[in-house]
């Protein structure tokens, strides 16, 4: 017989074909056909997903900076010591934890 190789997204099987007759019961279904609905969904918007998702990432970590380096600021316009300089004023800002928690 012939060898076939079937590949799921987490396993990879080779099957021999010993002959060519049609099956008796057609309900003998493993699930293995193609027809599952993530599949059609990674095959039409696998791209889309994931040019959403990493547009999504990219924005939390910029304002995480950026929310991170207004505290930082505040900091400084109150008067507290720099955290460069030694200062641990920055940990009592709420601006400054939103932007280490996002």
């Amino acid at each position: 017989g012939s060898l076939i190789t079937l590949s799921c997204l987490s396993h990879r099987v080779v099957c021999q074909v010993i002959s060519s007759a049609a099956p008796a019961d057609s309900a003998q279904d493993n699930g293995t056909s193609d027809n599952s609905w993530i599949t059609r969904l990674e095959s039409n918007y696998g791209f889309y997903i994931g040019l959403g998702l990493a547009v999504f990432s990219s924005f939390l970590i910029g304002s995480s900076v950026i929310l991170k380096k207004k505290g930082l600021l505040r900091l400084v316009e109150k008067g507290g010591t720099r955290a460069g300089d030694g200062g641990h004023g920055y940990l009592k800002d709420w601006l400054w934890w939103a932007g280490l928690l996002t």
